[in-house]
């Protein structure tokens, strides 16, 4: 899992640290349904805030996946991410051991790539209230993406903002149900 951010900050992301707060939470309410089939959830946490132009925060996505590797061998990997969390994991789609993204209220614009992709799953949901990340962006991004995914959906979240907390049950069922359709629907290719 891959939490939110800004798009330029060098600050630490510190417990207090509303975005990192927001995916710990997810990550618990996640977790037993995921764990139940056998899925192991992981939460990178960005050294800086900041979107920064990528690079960071990509470093780090991709440090963890090598952590995860290291700790449970050649596992299928699916990286959930919350809004700047969604554009890293599109920023490192790429790696051997992903299997797909999953993006709730995404930060995706025409400059992120979607050629990591290439014959993977793309899921996404964005809700039309938001006001920080655009559903228009987004519904373009899995329109691009489509050319080159083995499957690329959005998911209408209709009156629902960014933060994930209004209707989160909502949000948390779109996570595990879109997880297990990345993996597959019987939840096969269990990680960690």
């Amino acid at each position: 899992m891959l939490h939110g951010g800004t798009p330029s900050s060098s600050q630490a992301v510190g417990g207090t640290s509303a975005p990192w707060q927001r995916g710990r939470w997810l990550a618990r309410a996640v977790a037993g349904r995921m764990r139940a089939a056998g899925v192991g959830v992981w939460l990178v946490r960005y050294r800086q805030r900041g979107w920064n132009g990528g690079a960071g925060a990509t470093a780090d996505a991709r440090w963890a996946l090598d952590r995860v590797r290291l700790t449970h061998g050649d596992v299928p990997v699916v990286l959930l991410g919350h809004s700047m969390g969604a554009r890293v994991a599109v920023h490192t789609a790429d790696d051997r051991s992903v299997r797909g993204v999953v993006g709730l209220a995404p930060w995706w614009s025409a400059d992120d790539p979607v050629d990591t992709l290439n014959g993977k799953v793309l899921r996404a949901a964005h809700g039309r209230a938001d006001r920080i990340t655009s559903y228009a962006e987004t519904a373009r991004y899995v329109e691009r993406a489509t050319a080159v995914a083995h499957s690329a959906h959005l998911r209408d979240m209709g009156p629902l903002g960014h933060y994930l907390l209004t209707g989160s049950a909502r949000w948390h069922d779109v996570a595990v149900a879109s997880a297990f359709e990345v993996l597959g629907a019987d939840g096969a290719g269990r990680a960690g």
